[in-house]
């Protein structure tokens, strides 16, 4: 079966190289929207998106995150964080730190829905997009929050990165068969 839904989900691919343009403001609107339309528990909606273009501010992000990956025991997160070369947000031209709202029913996953329809949207627009989780290093360091201005009673958990691809994604490794089973 084909459609453009479905294509956009197989087609979705973690993109980490991407061009220094600056998205244009349509496209980063169109993002955002299809984000606040993903579903979540009681409706709740309990995601703020802060929209992050300030290239100081996502270098700094990325630095102190590396700061205190380097201090982790887990031996691949070490390692990231004292690669001189690697970025938190690969150098994207644009961050969207997803926040959730602290006391929602379920503030988590209802942000995960956002990001997932964002990822999707941005692949339905042929522009590069990566889920970064790494960024929650920084998120961690109380005295820098104030520097994303998030709202009261939220707390970021994840961040999308978002921008022009530099290079064309590989295929898609195969799907593992054994994923879904049936009952009657």
């Amino acid at each position: 079966m084909k459609n453009p839904v479905l294509e956009a989900i197989k087609n979705r691919r973690s993109i980490r190289r991407y061009l220094p343009d600056q998205l244009k403001d349509a496209e980063l609107r169109a993002i955002l929207e299809a984000g606040a339309y993903a579903p979540s528990a009681h409706n709740e909606q309990s995601w703020h998106f802060t929209v992050i273009r300030d290239r100081q501010l996502l270098d700094r992000i990325s630095e102190k995150s590396k700061e205190l990956m380097a201090a982790e025991d887990t031996d691949w997160v070490k390692k990231m964080g004292q690669n001189e070369a690697f970025h938190v947000f690969y150098h994207a031209p644009v961050a969207v730190v997803v926040s959730m709202r602290k006391d929602a029913m379920s503030p988590l996953v209802d942000c995960s829905a956002a990001i997932e329809n964002m990822l999707l949207a941005a692949e339905s627009l042929d522009i590069g997009s990566c889920w970064i989780g790494l960024a929650r290093y920084y998120f961690s360091i109380k005295e820098e929050l104030p520097l994303l201005n998030v709202p009261e009673g939220y707390e970021p958990c994840y961040a999308v990165t978002l921008g022009y691809k530099a290079q064309r994604p590989a295929k898609a490794l195969p799907r593992k068969k054994d994923a879904v089973n049936y009952i009657g």
